[in-house]
C-alpha cells in the first residue's frame, strides 16, 4: 500500500525524554518560574518549541524566542544526545528497507539537530532525506515539514505515503497534506489524542507498527 514511510523522532524513533525536560527546565530557571512536575514537561515533548513557550508558557511572541533561545543553549550543547533509541526500531527501518519502503525523517525539531541525532545512533543510515525544521522556528509546523519532504522526494501521488509519529500533530499535518497517518502509542501522545485527531492506523509497539507499514 505505502511506498514512502515517514517518520518523526522524537517519541517515535527516539526517546528525548531527559535531554528534551531539562532543557525545558534549564529555560524554567533562566525566567524564575516554578518548574511544573515531570508528566507536564513531558507533554511538551512533541510540538513545535515557539508553540510551546507561546501556549503552555504564556510568553508573548517577542519572548517566546527568547525561550527556544535559551532552551537551546542547554540543549545544544547536552541535551541532543540525552536521547535514547526505542527497542527494535534499527530492526524495524531495516526489514523495511529489506521489503522496498524508501524511509524518510520528517520532524519539527531542526534539521541541524536531527540529523546529528541520527547520526550519533547510526540511523541516518536508513533515511533517504531526513527532514526538519529552519533553526529561526520557520517550518516548524508538522503541515510544513512534511510539505517539504514530499517535495523533496518530487512524490506526486500522496496515497503512496504514511505518516508515523506519536503526536496529534504528525496526524493533522498529515491530514492538510492529504495522506494517511498512524500513530504510536510507545511516544507522548494519548491513544484518545490520536483517535480524536483522526488517525487512519494505531501501533500499540514496533511489531505492530511493522504489520501496518507492511500490509
Amino acid at each position: 500500500m505505502f511506498d514512502y514511510l515517514f517518520f518523526d523522532l522524537d517519541g517515535t524513533l527516539t526517546d528525548p525524554a531527559t535531554g528534551i525536560t531539562n532543557s525545558f527546565i534549564y529555560a524554567y530557571k533562566y525566567f524564575g518560574m516554578e518548574i511544573p512536575d515531570y508528566k507536564t514537561l513531558c507533554s511538551y515533548i512533541g510540538p513545535p518549541l515557539l508553540e510551546t513557550f507561546k501556549n503552555s508558557f504564556g510568553f508573548s511572541e517577542e519572548k517566546a524566542k527568547k525561550g527556544v533561545k535559551i532552551y537551546r543553549e542547554y540543549f545544544a550543547n547536552k541535551g541532543l544526545f540525552e536521547n535514547s533509541v526505542y527497542e527494535g526500531i534499527p530492526c524495524l527501518l531495516e526489514n523495511l528497507l529489506k521489503n522496498g519502503k524508501k524511509l524518510v525523517v520528517a520532524t519539527s525539531k531542526p534539521e541541524i539537530y536531527s540529523v546529528q541525532i541520527l547520526k550519533h545512533f547510526d540511523l541516518s543510515k536508513y533515511f533517504l532525506y531526513i527532514c526538519g525544521s529552519n533553526e529561526d522556528e520557520s517550518r516548524s509546523k508538522k503541515d510544513e515539514v512534511i510539505k517539504y519532504a514530499l517535495e523533496k522526494c518530487r512524490i506526486s501521488d500522496n496515497s503512496k505515503v504514511l505518516m508515523i509519529g506519536d503526536r496529534m500533530h504528525d496526524i493533522k499535518g498529515a491530514k492538510l497534506n492529504n495522506i494517511k497517518s498512524c500513530g504510536v502509542l510507545f511516544g507522548y501522545g494519548s491513544k484518545e489524542e490520536l483517535v480524536n485527531e483522526g488517525a487512519d492506523f494505531i501501533a500499540k509497539d514496533v511489531n505492530e507498527l511493522q504489520k501496518i507499514c507492511l500490509s
